[in-house]
C-alpha cells in the first residue's frame, strides 16, 4: 500500500445536497463512526495535565478573527454532464466540475446542487478571500456575515493552482482580518481554525501547527500547474471549512484552511492551510489584474516522495538543498549561474531543503522580480541573482523515465486498424501496470492516444517526444476500439517536477 493510497486528501467543503464527504476523484461515503468511549481515569489525567500545561489567550484571537471570517452558499443550476462508462457516478465531479472533460460521452441531466463553505474578509470594502474549489462550478453565490446579514457575491477571480477564489461583496464598514507572514509560523506553535464546518455557525477549534511544507498532490486535480506548500495542523477541520481562517495567538492569518487527510473524509488526522504569503501574493494579483501572475525559476528537480530507486533512476544525488535535475535554457536559475547537478539551497536569503519549499518561495513572487539564489557544487558555495520568467522554459534533457513513470507499453496502431476506426493514427496501450495512467486515470489496456495537449501523436516515438515537451503536466486525448466516434480526455501530471 503506497502513501497516496494510505491517505486520502479530501476538499474541505460541504455538498449539502449529498449528505456524504467526497474527495477529488477519490471518494468514500460516511455510513457510521463510533469512537471509542475513554475512561474516566484517562479523562481525568487529560485533564489534570491541560490544566497544569502551559497556557495561551485563545479568547482574544477568537473574538478579533470570528467576525470576520463568513459563511460561503452556492448553488449549481441543473445541468448536461457526461456519464462515464462503467464507473460509479461521482457527485463531487456533478457540482464542482469534470476537471478536464471526457468528451462524445452519453449526457445525463444533474439536479440543482447545493453546497457551503467559508471564506475570510480581507478588505472593509468587501473582499472576501476562499478556496477555489467552493465557488468552482458554482451559478450563484452567497456571502452570510456573522451578524446573519446576506450579500450576493461577485467572483472576481480564482487561482486553481493554488486553489483560492476572490469573491467581492458591495458592502461598508466590514470586519477583516490582516495576514501575519507566514514565514515566520514555528512547529509547535498554538493556532485556530474558525469557519462554517458541517453547516453549523461560526466555530472555532485549536491545535498546534504540527509540520511545514507539506504536499499532497490535491491541486493537481484542478490545475496542471499545482502550487502546494500546506501548513499541516492538529485542529479540527471539517467539510465546510474550506476557505476559512487559520490564524494565530493575536488573531492575524497564517493560511486559508483548504484540506484534511482522513481515512473517512471527516475529522480524523490532519488539516491543511494555504500559507498566508502564498495568499496575499495571488490576492493581490487577482485583484489588481483579474488572475495570479505565476512566475518560475527553470530549474527541474526531483519530487521528495520518489523511492530510492526512482532516485536512482533519474540520477538524483543526496545533499542538503534541492538537486537540480536540469536548468531551462534563458531561464533565472541559468541567469544565475545554476547549472545541471547542483544544489539550491537558498532563496532570497531564505533555506530551503525540498522542491516544496522553494516552490512556496517562488510562487510568492511576480515575473520580473529580483531572485537572489544560493548553490553549491562540488561542495563550494555560490550565488547569484537573476530576474524571474513568466514560463517555465524549455528543457535540453528530460529523462526517458517521463514516458516509463507511465506504467504501460505502447505500441503504434496498424494502419488498417486505425482506418477501420476512423482515425488517421495513433498509439495502443498495452500491459498497463503500476504508474501514473493506472494512478491518475480511468484508461484501460487497448486504449488508443491520438493527441498529447490537443496535438497529434502517430508513433511511440513522437509519443514520448510530446511527453518530454509536456513539462510536469499533460492531457492525453484518445479513443476506445469499441466506441471510437468518443474522444476521452484524461489529465496527468507529476510528469517531472519543474519549477
Amino acid at each position: 500500500m503506497t502513501a497516496k493510497q494510505f491517505i486520502t486528501a479530501v476538499a474541505v467543503s460541504a455538498v449539502t445536497a449529498v449528505g456524504s464527504v467526497w474527495g477529488y476523484g477519490q471518494y468514500e461515503q460516511i455510513t457510521s463512526y463510533h469512537p471509542q468511549t475513554p475512561s474516566i481515569f484517562k479523562l481525568a489525567n487529560f485533564v489534570e495535565d491541560a490544566v497544569t500545561g502551559p497556557t495561551v489567550d485563545f479568547e482574544k484571537a477568537a473574538t478579533k478573527a470570528a467576525p470576520a471570517v463568513v459563511h460561503i452558499k452556492v448553488t449549481s443550476k441543473p445541468k448536461q454532464v457526461a456519464q462515464r462508462p462503467n464507473t460509479q457516478a461521482n457527485p463531487f465531479d456533478d457540482f464542482f466540475g469534470d476537471m478536464f472533460g471526457e468528451r462524445g460521452q452519453p449526457q445525463r441531466l444533474t439536479p440543482q446542487r447545493r453546497g457551503s463553505g467559508s471564506g475570510v474578509s480581507i478588505s472593509a470594502d468587501g473582499y472576501i478571500v476562499t478556496n477555489n474549489h467552493v465557488i468552482d462550478g458554482a451559478d450563484e453565490i452567497t456571502v452570510t456575515l456573522e451578524n446573519k446579514r446576506d450579500f450576493k457575491a461577485k467572483l472576481v477571480g480564482k487561482d486553481p493552482s493554488t486553489d483560492l477564489a476572490v469573491l467581492k461583496i458591495e458592502a461598508k464598514g466590514l470586519p477583516f482580518l490582516t495576514f501575519a507572514n507566514s514565514d515566520n509560523v514555528r512547529l509547535g506553535q498554538w493556532v485556530l481554525a474558525v469557519g462554517y464546518p458541517l453547516g453549523l455557525e461560526t466555530t472555532v477549534t485549536s491545535g498546534i501547527v504540527s509540520a511545514k511544507s507539506r504536499s499532497l498532490g490535491i491541486n493537481s486535480r484542478q490545475s496542471t500547474t499545482p502550487v502546494e506548500s500546506f501548513i499541516q495542523t492538529d485542529a479540527a477541520v471539517n467539510p465546510g471549512n474550506s476557505g476559512g481562517a487559520l490564524v494565530n495567538a493575536d488573531g492575524d492569518v497564517i493560511g486559508i484552511n483548504s484540506a484534511i487527510a482522513s481515512p473517512t473524509g471527516s475529522y480524523a488526522g490532519y488539516a491543511y492551510a494555504i500559507p498566508a504569503n502564498l495568499v496575499k501574493k495571488v490576492v493581490a494579483d487577482i485583484i489588481q489584474y483579474g488572475s495570479a501572475k505565476r512566475a518560475y525559476l527553470g530549474v527541474m528537480f526531483g519530487n521528495e516522495k520518489l523511492s530510492e530507486e526512482e532516485r536512482k533512476q533519474n540520477n538524483i544525488k543526496e545533499g542538503d538543498g534541492v538537486f537540480v535535475m536540469d536548468v531551462a535554457k534563458g531561464s533565472a536559475a541559468e541567469q544565475a549561474g545554476v547549472q545541471k547537478g547542483d544544489f539550491i539551497t537558498k532563496v532570497n536569503g531564505a533555506p530551503v531543503s525540498t522542491g516544496t519549499e522553494m516552490v512556496e518561495k517562488i510562487a510568492s513572487l511576480r515575473p520580473g522580480d529580483k531572485v537572489a539564489l544560493t548553490y553549491t557544487r562540488n561542495g563550494a558555495e555560490r550565488t547569484g541573482t537573476a530576474s524571474l520568467k513568466g514560463d517555465a522554459g524549455t528543457y535540453a534533457s528530460v529523462k526517458e523515465q517521463v514516458v516509463e513513470k507511465l506504467g504501460a507499453s505502447f505500441e503504434n496502431i496498424d494502419r488498417s486498424k486505425a482506418a477501420q476506426l476512423g482515425i488517421s493514427s495513433g498509439v495502443v496501450v498495452k500491459g498497463l501496470g503500476t504508474g501514473i495512467l493506472a494512478e491518475q486515470t480511468r484508461i484501460r489496456e487497448g486504449f488508443i492516444i491520438t493527441k498529447v495537449n490537443n496535438q497529434k501523436v502517430n508513433s511511440v516515438d513522437e509519443l514520448k517526444a510530446s511527453l518530454k515537451n509536456a513539462g510536469n503536466s499533460a492531457i492525453i486525448s484518445g479513443v476506445y476500439p469499441q466506441q471510437p466516434q468518443r474522444e476521452y480526455q484524461y489529465g496527468v501530471n507529476d510528469l517531472n517536477s519543474i519549477e
